[in-house]
């Protein structure tokens, strides 16, 4: 859609009229908004959406949670669906070019991609037996330029706790057991894996292998890139915060670096155990055609993905 269409309200009310058709199996957990977010911490999301707040397009954080009917403990340990929403990436002060600007109304493809995914589970939850609950996180902002723009130098502290020192605007109580992100992160992943396969980074050997296999038969297809902390979060070495935002080297696997700079807000517990798998997509060239329009990808892969999950010993 048009960017003047799909705002973060109209984005935020698409997931809400979503939820409502779902029925009972699916629950608005919350919906927070610009104020909320950074009342609550959450610096980097309303860093983003800062300059659109005040034109009243606020950045949201949308939380749904689906209970399927076979699920015995709601309370059991989920999956997490998390995506990007960026409804218009102007670059922000680090602008981007005239010609580089057009076709970032896809920048909400990660989003759109799970929430049409969750919706999909949700709604074969009549006919099948599903066991696992499934969270839906939607990260919506609009990275607008404006008064109110984060600029380069800035510290965010992010949900995590972590200060991310700034060096590039155009960078953007229950624990899941596996948690997927979504997002149109990098055109680098273009460069990596090309317009037809996402780039997939994983700390889980099992999940890579599943994921690329799943990807093959839905057609959604992926290629792994390499995972490896200890060669890549050097690159967001910050002596001012605890990180920046932005690679130091953009020759040095930059996919995968990006992907890298999310892991750095994974609780080291979480991490740690060996129960817990992360599960990187960046899909910046299969979301959307040449033309501009989206390609609704992700959305058969996450839905076999869910499935696959589920149908394993609890």
């Amino acid at each position: 859609m048009a960017p003047n269409e799909l705002s973060p309200d109209a984005f935020v009310d698409e997931a809400k009229v979503v939820a409502g058709e779902l029925g009972a199996s699916v629950k608005v957990v919350e919906i927070k908004r610009y104020a909320q977010l950074v009342e609550e911490g959450y610096g980097c999301l309303a860093g983003v959406g800062s300059a659109s707040s005040r034109d009243g397009r606020d950045p949201a954080l949308v939380h749904l949670r689906f209970t399927p009917k076979g699920c015995v403990d709601p309370d059991a340990p989920s999956i997490a669906f998390v995506g990007k929403g960026i409804t218009f990436d102007t670059g922000g002060l680090s602008l981007k070019s005239k010609d580089g600007m057009c076709g970032m109304k896809t920048d909400m493809g990660g989003a759109a991609g799970m929430l049409c995914a969750f919706e999909s589970i949700a709604r074969e939850d009549a006919e099948s037996n599903f066991k696992t609950p499934l969270d839906l996180v939607l990260c919506i902002a609009e990275n607008a330029i404006g008064s109110g723009a984060i600029r380069p130098d800035d510290i965010l502290v992010g949900k995590s706790g972590k200060t991310v020192e700034i060096n590039n605007t155009d960078a953007e109580g229950r624990l899941p057991r596996i948690i997927v992100d979504m997002a149109t992160l990098t055109g680098a992943q273009m460069i990596a894996t090309g317009r037809k396969h996402a780039g997939l980074v994983t700390d889980s050997e099992d999940m890579e292998h599943t994921i690329v296999r799943l990807g093959r038969i839905t057609g959604d297809l992926a290629h792994a890139l390499p995972y490896a902390p200890e060669m890549f979060k050097s690159e967001f070495s910050s002596k001012v915060a605890d990180m920046k935002n932005s690679v130091a080297d953009r020759a040095n696997a930059q996919s995968s670096c990006a992907g890298q700079f999310i892991a750095n807000h994974l609780h080291p517990d979480w991490v740690a155990r060996d129960d817990t798998a992360w599960i990187h997509l960046d899909m910046a060239g299969p979301g959307n055609f040449k033309d501009g329009l989206g390609s609704g990808y992700g959305v058969a892969l996450l839905n076999a993905l869910y499935k696959e999950i589920d149908s394993r010993p609890q």
